[in-house]
Order: structure tokens, then sequence, then C-alpha cells
């Protein structure tokens, strides 16, 4: 009996003449829900903008007792990212999401019920922020270094636009159900929008490659182009550990990638560099700027108009920082973004007013495209410099994000209250941009241009 021709079988291919027609790769499939958990997961970054004025009108409650449970919120945000970024390879990445999602709809449900200042900061701030943290931008990473091999940088711009997609969806109708009937309403779809995505998740959001039997995207060609045994670390899933053990306390796995990390300089530039990222973007435009121009007359709907146009800006400038993290070196993308929003923030306070002119127009559209295009160089860096930690990496300096926007958030509602304007937080915004800048153009020259042993090696 004549043995079978082995070159007729190859991955992807039947065993006859004709090759099969390759099916879309699983990464693929698992990025789009992820990207839709995203949008699910940013109902609540829409809110405290929109809501915290009504709320001030029916409670009394200040600007300042406002901004601490949104800096609340966001400490815990920032605090629970690498842990949830370990927790993801310790349970799953499933498990971690749908929790999360349902702890954002939990917590926002709740808040209908509140009376008392205290309430509101443990339904915006703790069970929200818990929530939210473990589906902060670490989870766009942890998807792109397991799932894909190729194209990471495009994919982190993909699934990172699904918070600004979130906030575009959601923010209108955040804007309209606020003035009627109320508040209570707009809490309700957020809760209804987390919700909504977990039956998604928990079908479709496979937790490895290996789940289904392939390798990830893109590790077919790169394999077929070296030996095995000089393969690229991070082409490997961070799932688990490589030789079959139990993986570490999720906790305990955490901490050590912060002390290893803590030893290298870089880290401490992005760290930096990404919490006055946090600052600009969460901490103040996205607290305080509906409050700001209410201030100056503008209805908050209009307001809140021109944040979802941010938004809409974020998906383009996102995803194309995202292409060209792939293309250039991403410490260079990274001061130029800085730098921009730095310009933008500091003559913010003269383009406030009660109507939008073409300049306020200008301002949201550069403002939208650089919002969040610091992600994708930053993770780019994280994954070069400390390879098969650097999820857990970019976990921890997420955390440095949200600890900045929790601060600039509590700081700028102070500075409101005090002086009855937040003009000084629009200049120290900008002044801290600049300060971003000098410091990304000082990470070493290498960083993210050449694959480094990982720093547990």
């Amino acid at each position: 009996m004549t043995a079978p021709n082995p070159t007729k079988v190859s991955a992807g291919r039947s065993t006859g003449n004709a090759p099969r027609k390759r099916r879309l790769h699983p990464a693929w499939m698992v990025a789009a829900v992820a990207f839709l958990a995203l949008v699910g997961a940013a109902g609540f970054r829409a809110a405290p903008g929109v809501l915290m004025v009504p709320l001030q009108q029916e409670f009394g409650w200040s600007t300042t007792v406002l901004s601490l449970a949104v800096s609340i919120n966001l400490v815990l945000f920032g605090l629970t990212a690498p842990f949830a970024a370990a927790l993801m390879e310790r349970f799953g990445i499933r498990a971690v999401t749908s929790v999360a999602l349902c702890l954002i709809g939990l917590g926002s449900a709740l808040t209908v019920f509140v009376n008392q200042s205290w309430q509101i900061l443990l339904t915006w701030g703790v069970l929200i922020g818990l929530g939210t943290g473990s589906m902060a931008l670490v989870f766009a990473a942890t998807i792109a270094n397991t799932w894909f091999s190729k194209n990471r940088g495009l994919v982190i711009g993909i699934l990172t636009a699904g918070s600004a997609a979130g906030q575009l969806v959601f923010l209108p109708f955040i804007a309209v159900l606020a003035q009627s009937p109320g508040w209570r309403g707009a809490s309700l779809l957020i809760a209804a929008g987390a919700l909504a995505v977990v039956p998604l998740v928990l079908r479709w959001l496979k937790n490895s490659p290996a789940d289904v039997g392939v390798q990830p995207y893109g590790a077919e060609e790169y394999s077929a182009e070296v030996q095995p045994t000089t393969a690229e670390p991070a082409a490997v899933p961070d799932v688990a550990d490589a030789d079959g053990t139990r993986a570490p306390n999720a906790a305990v796995r955490a901490l050590q990638v912060l002390k290893r990390a803590s030893k290298v300089r870089t880290f401490w530039a992005l760290v930096a560099g990404f919490a006055i990222c946090g600052a600009t973007t969460n901490g103040l435009i996205g607290t305080h700027f509906i409050p700001s121009a209410h201030d100056h007359g503008m209805p908050e709907t209009t307001a809140a108009g021109l944040l979802a146009v941010v938004g809409i800006f974020d998906i383009v400038g996102t995803i194309a920082s995202g292409w060209l993290t792939d293309r250039f070196n991403p410490k260079v993308l990274l001061a130029v973004y800085y730098q921009f929003r730095g310009v933008g923030l500091l003559v913010l306070p003269v383009l406030l007013g009660s109507t939008v002119q073409p300049s306020m127009i200008l301002f949201v559209v550069v403002y939208g495209l650089d919002w969040v295009a610091t992600v994708p160089p930053t993770a780019a860096i994280c994954r070069k410099v400390f390879g098969a930690d650097g999820s857990v990496v970019f976990g921890w300096v997420f955390a440095a994000h949200q600890l900045g926007a929790a601060g600039a958030a509590l700081l700028a509602g102070y500075i409101r209250d005090t002086t009855g304007h937040y003009t000084y937080a629009w200049i120290g915004a900008a002044a801290m941009c600049t300060v971003a800048a000098v410091i990304s153009a000082s990470i070493r020259k290498d960083a993210g241009k050449k694959d480094p042993v990982p720093v547990g090696a």
C-alpha cells in the first residue's frame, strides 16, 4: 500500500490537490468581542461629567465631593489593572472580564438609590472602580499579546478605540436622559450596556489560542521563517507557565513583576508620562470639561456633544497610532503626542464660551486624535523592554495613568470651588504635557526597537 505523500498535508490545507479556503483566524473573533466588551465597560467613563451638575442640583453636594468619588474610581481603576492582568493569566480572560462587567452593571444600577454622599463614593468609586479597573486598557494589551504575533500595535489601537466608541455610543444618550427623565435613567442605561455584553463574552471570548487548537495570529508565518528555538518569547501566550506547572498567585506575580520593572529606568519614564496622560484626559477633560463649559454658559447637551466628537476622532487617532507604532520609534510618537496635547490645553480657556465656535471644533478634533493615541506606543515599549512580563508591566504603568487622573480630577474640583473657574487647572495641565514630552524623548534609544531578554530571565 502506498504511503500518503506528506507534502500534501499542511496546516489549513486539505489532503487533496486543491487547497482548502482558509477561514478567519479565531483571534479576530476574540478581538471583536473584546472590542464590544470595552464598549460596554466604557459607559461610565462618559457619565461623571454629565451627571455632576444634576447631582449637585438635587443633593447640594459640592464639586469636590463628586470629584472625590471620581478620584476613588480612578485610583481603583488604576490599581486594579496590574492585578487584573495577572488574574487573567491565572484564571483566564473570559472569567475576569465577565465579573468586571457585572461589577460595573451592579455599581451603576445601585446608584439610582443613593441619597447620601458616602453612597456615591461606594457606587461610583468602589464598585465601578473595581469593575472598570479589571477592564482597563491592560485588557487590550493582554488580548493582543496572547492572540497575535503580528499587527499587535494595530490590534491594541483598535481595542483601545473601544473605550472611545463606548463614550461615543453612551454620551449623547446619557446627556439627554440626564435632562429628562433624569440622571437615574442615565445610570440604568450604563448598567444595561455593561450587562448586555456578558453573554457574548461567555460564549466567544476564549482564553488562549490553545483553547481552540490554533497558534496566535501570524505565528505560522513567523515560524516558517525561523527555527522554533529562536522564536521571540512574546509570541507564546502568557496565560500559563510553559512547563505546565501551577502559575503563581496573581497578586504575588503582579508584585514580583513590579519589583523587577522598578529596577529599569524606562519603566519610570513610562510611569511619569502615563500619569500625566491620565491627568490630562480622564482626570481633567473627561471629568470637568462639561462643568467648565457649563460655567461659560454652554448647555450641557452641547458640551456632551463636543465630548462625543472627541470620542469619534479618538477612534481614528488611536487606530492610526497603532499603525504608526508598528512602523516608527514609539518614544518619538509619545513625545509628539504629549506636546500637541499641551498646546491644546493651553488655549482651551480662551476657546470656551456659551456657543460653539470653529476654533472649539478644531480643538475637539485635535484633542480627540491625541486622546489615547499614547496607548499603542506605550504598550509596545512595555512588550519590547520587558518581554513576557510586558502585559503586567503595562498594568502598572496604567495604574500610574489612573492615579494621575484621580489626582487631577480632585485637584481641579478644588480649584473650581476655591477660585470659581478652571483656568489654572488647564494651564497647569499644559505645562505637565511639556514635561511628559521631554521625559518620553529621554527614553533610551533602543526602547521599542530591539527585542530584549525578558526582565525575569
